[in-house]
Parts: C-alpha cells; structure tokens; sequence
C-alpha cells in the first residue's frame, strides 16, 4: 500500500495540481470587455455643408486649383453632415489654436465618456487598476493620464500608460498592454482611453497632401472598460482570443507615408502621401498572414493552401484568377478601419466581404467621419445597436496607423449586446440607417467651382 502511495497516488495527485493550476492560470488571463463608451460631441460642434465652406474661405492660402481638389475629395469622401468637429473652428481660431484648446478638448471628452461609462457599469475610479491612454497628436504636462487620474481621483498605485504618436491603430495597442498586465496579475480592473487632438493640428497651409485631414478625421473618442476578474466574467460583453500587432517602420515609405511636419511655411499639420496606399497594403498583407491561421478553421487554411499548389501546378496562360481565403468561415462580424471610402472599399474587396459587412464601417464614416483610434469601436457600436450580435459570435477588427502599422484582432461575444446600453448609435436614430443615399450636398452648393477657370477666378467673399 505504502509503494502504491508513493509510486502512483502521489505523482497523479501532483500532476492533477499541476493541470489545475494551469486551467486555473489561464482563466485568470483572459480579457474580457466588461463595458465601453462612444463619445458623441455636442450638436453644436457639428460641421455642416455650409459651415464647412465657410472654413474653407477663411483659408486666404487656397486658389482655384484647391477648392477643386478639396471638393473632389469631400464629395468622394463617405461623410456626412453631421460629424464633428473642435470647436476652435467654430469661432474662426483655426490659424491660432492655442494649448488649452487641445486640452479642454480632451477634458470634455473625458469627463462625458468615462464619467458615463463608470457611473453605468457601477465601477468605481478607486476600482480601475490599470489606465491607458491614447492621444496621437498631443501632448501635456502632466499628462493626459494623470489629468484623468486627478479629475476622478483615482488610487495612487494605479498603474497609468500614456501613449502619442501612434495613430489610428493605437486603441488595439491599448488592448495589447492590458493584455499583457493580465497575464502577470489576476483581479484586474483597466480603462482604456482612445481619442485625438483635432485642435492643434488642423492645417491651414494649401499643401494638398496635408490638407487631406481636415477633410476626413473628425472629433470622437471611446472609453472602454476591461477586466480578468472572475466575478464579472458573467457580466462581460466580449472576451479577446487572440490579437496581432504588424510594424513597418523600418520601410522608409511606410514611415513616411503618414506623417506630421510642418509645410515649407512652418505651418502643422499630418502629410498623407502617396505612398499611403502602398504602405497600408503591405501592412495589411503581412498582418493578415499571420493572424488568419489563428482565427480560421484548418480545412479553410488546407482549402486554400491546396488551391493555390493546384494553381501554381499550372502554366501561366492556365492558371486564372488567385484564390481567396473565406474569412467568414471563422469570422461572423468585420469591424473595418475608416480611414476613408476608398480604405473601406479596399479591405472589403480584400476580404471578400460583402456591403452588409461593410455597412458598419460605412455608416460610422457617414456619422462620426476618421475619428482615429476610436474609429472600430463606433463601428462595433453601430453592429450592437442593429442587434446583429448573438452570443458564441466572433468579432473581427481591423484598424491601420501612421508608422506604418496595422493592428488586428478577434473577441468572441460572451455576454448580452441587444439592448445598446449607453451606445452614442442609440441617440442617432439607428432605424434611419443606413439612408437611401450617402451623397453629400457639397457638390450641388460647390460645383461651380469646377466650371471656373484660373485666370479669372476671383476668391469669392465669405
């Protein structure tokens, strides 16, 4: 008996402790999104047809050639007349925004979203263990992290991250730290906070690649609330399988793509060049290669590696077209990037999806415009408030940035995401959505410009 013990009883006794430490281990580091919030400006701050062109006067720095190219892209754009924008431009400080008016941006939205976000799920700010914020384009002393930390007086142990310059994928390098923070600690509260500083880079200049971005990235921002605590796993909306960061900063092009600088009159403002298309291609190539074998089912991965020996089997005059991997067979939801309608067009032709897939991506550009980092969370927003979520679905994100990068990552629906909560969609009329037409009126109250020519045009009056 005393042999039996020793030899056997004991060492599966330990190896039963080991498994269960493991399992046990490994639930401890899951992450899970407990709640999050969109952040909707005020109806004040919305940049209208009207407004807009009354902006653009005020830029003494355009000519013809310009406007022409300022109403090509705001007409092919995707936006609507109801984004957002800072409120500087409204009272016609855009040549001279000053400091405050970045940091009073961010107050307003950090005192609507978090405060919202804290008071609806019952969390306390002494509750959050974690805080990482994320602000491209500007930076305060102290910073931004430690303005949330005293306006909500959080612990004086809270661990704080406080990110710039990462751009419009920085929301899922966010998520990517607290995820790590999960796997050293168990019991963790971590807020995340996205948003970006329109104020003190809207460009004033007539470099047209500049310029770009006042058409296209508006005011917005998200605040979401995470966990790895056992007790509120029941109480979760969705839960991370897996996540992948893609860099290509070592590419010169891709640095350079996407950019702030300032134009040969010193003045500020983020350069989209013509290289973007290229470097967010092969970002997106090479994230999606190694992300799909973790997100697919194998016989879809054995399915296309077959088609694609079979076709390189071929001559070149029998080979036809490529194959393509069928996402859908791992993903049921896709929330896309919306850098812009040519972006979204982009990734779902790439991803063989359909315009019910892109529907969300294009509803947020029409709503909220490029509100960067935050942009898929409004797009996640805009799928709950239609109630296309079920649980056991899994949820795809897909978000590019200056560096250049793309960032990706899958959540499974674990809890209930029908009745919107404190969604920013529930207060746009969601039932409206999506509108008979996209179309903008820019080009009925502006196209008069196109029949102008150079030698004759006079800048018209404001």
């Amino acid at each position: 008996m005393d042999n039996f013990l020793i030899f056997y009883l004991i060492p599966l006794l330990s190896l039963f402790l080991l498994i269960f430490k493991i399992i046990e281990k490994k639930r401890n580091q899951c992450c899970y999104i407990f709640d999050y919030q969109c952040y909707k400006p005020t109806d004040d701050q919305k940049l209208s047809t009207d407004l807009s062109g009354k902006i653009i006067l005020r830029n003494k720095n355009l000519g013809l050639d310009e406007y022409k190219f300022l109403l090509k892209v705001i007409v092919g754009s995707g936006i609507g007349e109801e984004t957002y924008g800072p409120k500087m431009v409204f009272h016609g400080r855009e040549d001279n925004p000053t400091y405050e008016d970045g940091t009073e941006e961010m107050d307003e939205f950090f005192d609507d979203s978090i405060g919202k976000l804290l008071a609806r799920t019952g969390v306390s700010p002494q509750d959050i263990d974690v805080l990482v914020v994320n602000v491209a384009c500007i930076t305060t002393s102290p910073s931004l992290a430690s303005r949330i930390i005293t306006r909500y007086k959080m612990r004086e142990d809270v661990k704080t991250y406080n990110l710039t310059g990462m751009g419009c994928s920085a929301s899922l390098i966010s998520v990517n730290i607290v995820e790590s923070v999960f796997k050293c600690q168990k019991n963790v509260n971590a807020l995340v906070v996205a948003s970006e500083s329109l104020s003190p880079n809207w460009y004033t200049g007539n470099d047209k690649s500049m310029i770009l971005t006042n058409c296209l990235f508006r005011a917005g921002g998200v605040a979401i609330l995470l966990t790895n605590k056992a007790s509120l796993r029941d109480r979760a909306m969705l839960k991370l399988k897996c996540l992948v960061r893609t860099h290509h900063g070592a590419r010169d092009e891709a640095y350079s793509s996407c950019i702030q600088m300032e134009d040969e009159h010193g003045r500020v403002g983020v350069k989209l060049s013509k290289n973007l298309p290229k470097a967010a291609t092969r970002a997106f190539i090479d994230n999606l290669k190694v992300i799909s074998p973790k997100i697919l089912p194998m016989r879809e991965i054995a399915r296309y590696a077959l088609l694609s020996f079979l076709r390189n089997m071929r001559t070149k005059s029998q080979k036809g077209a490529r194959p393509m991997i069928n996402f859908k067979t791992g993903v049921d939801h896709f929330c896309l990037h919306t850098g812009g309608k040519a972006v979204i067009d982009s990734i779902g032709k790439s991803l063989g999806l359909s315009e019910y897939d892109v529907e969300p991506a294009r509803m947020t550009l029409h709503r909220f415009g490029n509100t960067s980092a935050s942009s898929i969370w409004y797009v996640l927003g805009y799928m709950e408030a239609k109630k296309r979520f079920k649980k056991g679905d899994r949820v795809f994100m897909i978000s590019l940035g200056a560096g250049f990068k793309c960032n990706s990552c899958l959540w499974e629906v674990v809890g209930d995401l029908d009745d919107g909560k404190g969604n920013c969609w529930n207060e746009c009329d969601i039932d409206k959505y999506p509108p008979t037409s996209l179309a903008n009126p820019f080009m009925d109250k502006y196209g008069w410009v196109n029949d102008k020519d150079e030698s004759t045009f006079v800048l018209p009056e404001e």
